[in-house]
């Protein structure tokens, strides 16, 4: 058989490759790339996304291991702050997630660098992660006392925090149905009124001091205790405003300014004859204007308007206007 009917051959054979074997898979965990730490309270929290594939993006060989260390250096040197920084235990990955918590008072006052590596079953470790370095503090005070009311304006919350300074506030809110924490509010002083709520329903609040600890850290304290409240509408609207009669033939013509409140469900006309007592005389819509045709000439007539909300509450009267 000649050089071309052995290639054939070969090639009906079904072997349709010749050269060089592949090289085996190095099976090294890809690199955690968005470590973050913070200090809450007495503790420090730890938050990474758990590598799945390696660095040739194959699936790493499980199960895999987390190697989590902290620790402080004058000078930074991976190999001698590895040695050195002390090992976190490990903890629960969720949803793809590794979250740690551990005590901060053995830095407190220090400069704390933490990072993070993946290990495979092969033994095959991955490079350190990007490093946090956490300035660490004594724990700033939990806000305490806070109270909720409600108001016209929305639900007022009030707090205290004993020695803050120069410090902010996150406000968390949990509506009624609703199965988790958000945050609401960030402000300055120990005080947040929440004007998105709806009355009777219930809502729930956290609070929580952040005090700046260098140019791009904070530190948290630990969450206050819930607070809850269920508002109640026992707010009038404001009065009516700007209101004039018009006499005509055969009627008197009322208007006055509209009400601004969003939950307006109307006005109510009050009357009164001569020098008598005002005696309601119709329910409106929430249309600022009122024709009045049960009138006599020559008799005078006072006019007054309240304003309604959907609870049912109802404000003082506007000034009165006479026609005649």
């Amino acid at each position: 058989m000649g050089p071309a009917a052995t290639l054939a051959a070969v090639m009906l054979s079904g072997c349709g490759y010749i050269g060089e074997p592949l090289p085996p898979l190095a099976n090294v965990p890809a690199k955690i790339g968005d470590l973050s730490a913070v200090q809450r309270g007495s503790r420090i929290i730890v938050q990474f996304t758990v590598p799945q594939i390696t660095t040739e993006t194959k699936p790493i060989p499980g199960p895999i291991k987390l190697d989590l260390r902290a620790g402080t250096a004058e000078r930074f040197d991976e190999a001698s702050w590895s040695a050195d920084a002390k090992k976190i235990p490990a903890a629960p990955i969720a949803n793809g997630i590794a979250r740690y918590e551990f005590p901060a008072s053995d830095w407190t006052g220090k400069f704390l660098i933490i990072g993070a590596r993946v290990e495979a079953s092969n033994g095959k470790t991955g490079a350190w992660s990007n490093f946090v370095i956490l300035p660490v503090v004594a724990p700033p005070p939990m806000p305490a006392n806070m109270k909720a009311i409600a108001t016209a304006e929305g639900v007022k919350l009030t707090w205290t925090a004993p020695g803050v300074q120069a410090t902010q506030f996150r406000v968390f809110r949990k509506p009624e149905g609703v199965t988790d924490f958000t945050l609401a509010a960030t402000v300055d002083k120990p005080e947040w009124t929440d004007a998105e709520i709806e009355y009777g329903k219930q809502y729930i609040y956290l609070a929580q001091t952040v005090m700046k600890v260098d140019e791009n850290k904070l530190a948290e304290s630990d969450l206050s205790a819930e607070t809850a409240i269920k508002p109640a509408d026992t707010f009038p609207p404001a009065p009516p405003t700007s209101l004039h009669v018009t006499a005509g033939p055969a009627s008197n013509e009322l208007s006055w300014d509209p009400n601004t409140e969003p939950d307006l469900a109307g006005y109510r006309v009050y009357r009164a004859i001569g020098g008598g007592q005002f005696e309601k005389l119709a329910d409106l819509s929430p249309v600022p204007a009122y024709s009045d045709k049960a009138i006599q000439k020559g008799v005078e007539y006072r006019y007054a308007v309240t304003a309604l909300d959907r609870a049912g509450n109802e404000s003082q009267k506007s000034t009165p206007a006479t026609a005649q």
